[in-house]
């Protein structure tokens, strides 16, 4: 009988593959929004009591949240799970043109029906080769809702959901394989609602006080302000609301959501207190009140190399991911699809060129490894993954679901997510995940570097928590 641990794990991905695949296909066609993920949530549900895990519902007080736990002795290796869809990327699966398949409908434009997917097939076949060996650890699984704009995991990290947990291990979607050695930007979403008089535009406009005048006037004042803050900062915005449609109208009402990243989370703190500023300037320049809003935020990632290199390490032993003769043809289909769109093109030439300079030649899908030399970078989105790395070691990697140059958050990505060559690099990312945490269960010694990594990494720095007291609303990270 078999009984290395990972010949035996091996063995339990691809035995339960096609379970996992199902699963993911299953949540790619009933694509479902932030906190309203309950199709979503009942399917894995399911499919994790179906491997003899234990359900504890509503994690954090989220509908849609739950953790699935193996195991009763031993460090917590835990997984993370995301199942999510973005609004108005409904998309044919497997057309290289766009074409919807419910107008305006819901889309995995993140590709997070696989990252679900992926992350329970690596707790499970890593729990059946722990019941196997009898080694000692316990798997956890954690269902996240809400990562677009939502950040469940902040939620879930207040509420003291990670506490227990030893390290944490996820992945995502991509254009790469290779360990995800970046942190990201810390991100607040704000709304600045404004409140003014309204009056006959013609007839009696000095007895009018614009609350949309206060917010195009705040919008001049953040550009303004964009010169003169660090070269990684963000600042977005969207006019949620101009007041009405009638011009002959003085609008009473007005509102704009803005979105503002900053590297580390005192510096996104410091940010929101200028932008404050610049909305009450202009609540007084038209004479109008103002009112700040928090809906939400998510922390910067703190990135562990000693993890990274744990992860590398495995993925350089599971060797290429190779894709066929009909995943890379239908993969060109995708990138010929981009060439109408400058900026998106230039993002596939310079991919493209990442490929080449490595030598791995000019390929529609990457089948390579990404090199890791334990440097970290600065990554410019944001994801609530950044909460749950305040409060345990993370390590995350991604494999190439996509074709190269695909951005995220497009059609062309809810296309390749549930095609063979998604399927595939979601079954290595699991192995990666998997192998990644049975190296860690085998040298513990690994995970107490880990930690101490951890704490280097924050400094005695206080996790500040940006999420408000109730869920907030959806909007996309």
């Amino acid at each position: 009988m078999e009984t290395d641990p990972r010949a035996l794990l091996d063995a339990a991905i691809a035995g339960l593959a096609p379970a996992f695949k199902a699963v993911a296909d299953k949540i790619w066609s009933t694509p479902e929004l932030c906190f309203a993920e309950h199709r979503s949530v009942a399917l894995q549900i399911d499919a994790m009591e179906a491997q003899g895990f234990r359900i504890t519902h509503r994690l954090g007080g989220l509908d849609t949240a739950f953790a699935a736990d193996w195991g009763d002795h031993g460090p917590v290796i835990a997984f993370l799970g995301e199942f999510d869809a973005l609004p108005g990327l409904s998309q044919v699966a497997g057309r290289a043109q766009q074409q919807p398949l419910v107008p305006d409908g819901n889309g995995h434009g993140c590709g997070h029906n696989l990252l679900g997917g992926g992350s329970m097939l690596a707790a499970a076949a890593l729990a059946g080769v722990l019941k196997h060996t009898g080694i000692r650890a316990r798997v956890r699984y954690y269902g996240c809702p809400a990562e677009e704009g939502g950040w469940g995991k902040g939620h879930m990290v207040r509420a003291g959901a990670f506490d227990d947990a030893a390290v944490a291990i996820g992945w995502h979607p991509g254009t790469f394989n290779g360990v995800r050695a970046r942190s990201t930007l810390a991100v607040v979403n704000r709304a600045y609602r404004f409140r003014g008089t309204a009056a006959h535009a013609a007839m009696s406009p000095h007895l009018g006080r614009s609350a949309l005048d206060a917010v195009e006037l705040m919008n001049i004042g953040a550009n303004f302000l964009r010169e003169h803050v660090s070269p990684d900062v963000r600042l977005h915005y969207a006019i949620t609301d101009a007041g009405g449609a009638a011009p002959a109208v003085v609008q009473a009402r007005a509102e704009v959501l803005y979105m503002i990243r900053a590297p580390e989370l005192d510096e996104v703190h410091d940010l929101v207190a200028r932008v404050d500023d610049i909305g009450r300037g202009a609540a007084l320049m038209t004479g109008t009140e103002v009112d700040f809003l928090p809906q939400g935020g998510a922390s910067n990632v703190l990135p562990n190399a000693v993890l990274c290199h744990v992860m590398h390490g495995v993925m350089q032993r599971l060797g290429r991911l190779d894709f066929t003769i009909g995943e890379r043809a239908f993969a060109e289909q995708i990138r010929l699809s981009l060439a109408d769109q400058t900026g998106v093109e230039r993002r596939a030439r310079t991919e493209q060129d990442v490929l080449l300079s490595s030598g791995e030649g000019r390929l529609p899908l990457h089948e390579g490894l990404r090199p890791f030399d334990g440097r970290m970078t600065q990554g410019s989105g944001s994801t609530d993954v950044g909460d749950v790395s305040w409060v345990v070691p993370v390590v995350e990697c991604s494999t190439a679901t996509w074709a190269v140059g695909t951005p995220s958050h497009s059609w062309q990505v809810v296309a390749q997510g549930c095609s063979p060559a998604a399927h595939r690099a979601m079954v290595r990312a699991a192995a990666a995940m998997a192998g990644a945490a049975l190296e860690l269960i085998a040298n513990p010694s690994l995970i107490q570097e880990a930690r101490r990594e951890h704490e280097e990494r924050r400094d005695g720095r206080p996790y500040l928590s940006l999420v408000p007291a109730d869920v907030p609303g959806s909007v996309p990270a």
